[in-house]
């Protein structure tokens, strides 16, 4: 067990808040690090976007959402007490803190909650970062992203999980992500004014990002999502606000690099297994390769 735990789990903390949080922006000074050329390479996204494909619509199926509502300030709350402990109480002094404020205003968490887990930091236990690899059903691949106290109980309970609905921890599951930059604008720019798609690719061009797709929130919004690689993440952002427009949130992620269709039926135990996977109290986000 402790072998496998080694080979699965990631456990850093000054790495941290590059995954977990879409809002955030990596720790390192990004001054020493090389910047992607306008002239990089460059693609349009052949990709359905979110809410218009079958997975899509399939897997966001949620149980009652004050449930899912409740689950989600919870994972808030955590995460808000992790950042505390690494940079302090203070958001002016403390980046992250203050970007995961923004996250928590934007998805409606009261001011009350936000506080509390701010005050409640100094009780709170180490927490570490953990990345899990597991297959589902069909053959799908899927990243766990956990924030935990303790790596064998978190691996044990997303085991016993998986087992038991068509999935299973295993190595493996990295290699079919990429991880890569995504800043998430809107789709109106800062006057206020729609950009087509025709235009948001020319954006992406000049801010020198690889790819742009069009998608939506998790409020079904639309939005754009422009991808760049790692060390260009901070620069995209940068030259994206100054070409004018919009971000809501900015972050590393883990792309598929490769994608499975799954049957009706094994779509319904995917979403399904997704749903038990998420309501793990440790576990902040998961990744998958479904069409």
């Amino acid at each position: 067990m402790t072998s496998a735990l080694n080979r699965i789990c990631s456990s850093y903390r000054t790495h941290i808040w590059r995954s977990l949080l879409r809002c955030q922006e990596p720790l390192e000074k990004w001054s020493h690090l090389g910047t992607c050329s306008p002239a990089a390479d460059f693609h349009s996204s052949s990709v359905a976007p979110a809410g218009h494909n079958k997975w899509s619509k399939v897997k966001h199926i949620k149980g009652p959402k004050d449930e899912a509502r409740a689950r989600l300030f919870a994972k808030l709350s955590v995460m808000i007490r992790a950042v505390v402990k690494e940079g302090g109480p203070n958001p002016d002094s403390n980046f992250h803190l203050s970007q995961l404020i923004e996250q928590c205003r934007q998805r409606n968490m009261p001011k009350s909650s936000i506080e509390t887990a701010i005050k409640g930091a100094d009780k709170a236990k180490p927490a570490t970062y953990a990345l899990y690899e597991g297959r589902g059903p069909g053959g799908s691949s899927f990243l766990i992203e956990a924030l935990t106290d303790n790596n064998k109980r978190s691996y044990s309970d997303l085991k016993l999980i998986m087992g038991k609905n068509g999935g299973s921890m295993c190595d493996g599951a990295r290699h079919c992500f990429d991880k890569k930059g995504v800043v998430m604008v809107q789709t109106k720019d800062r006057e206020g004014n729609p950009v087509q798609l025709e235009r948001a690719l020319e954006l992406a061009i000049e801010a020198g990002a690889e790819d742009v797709q069009e998608t939506e929130d998790d409020e079904e919004n639309d939005v754009y999502r422009y991808i760049c690689d790692v060390p260009s993440l901070h620069d995209v952002r940068s030259n994206l606000v100054s070409l004018g427009l919009v971000p809501i949130s900015s972050g590393l992620e883990f792309l598929p690099n490769i994608k499975i269709n799954l049957s009706d039926t094994d779509m319904e135990s995917a979403s399904q297994l997704l749903e038990l996977i998420n309501n793990q109290p440790d576990v902040m986000r998961v990744y998958d390769n479904i069409e």
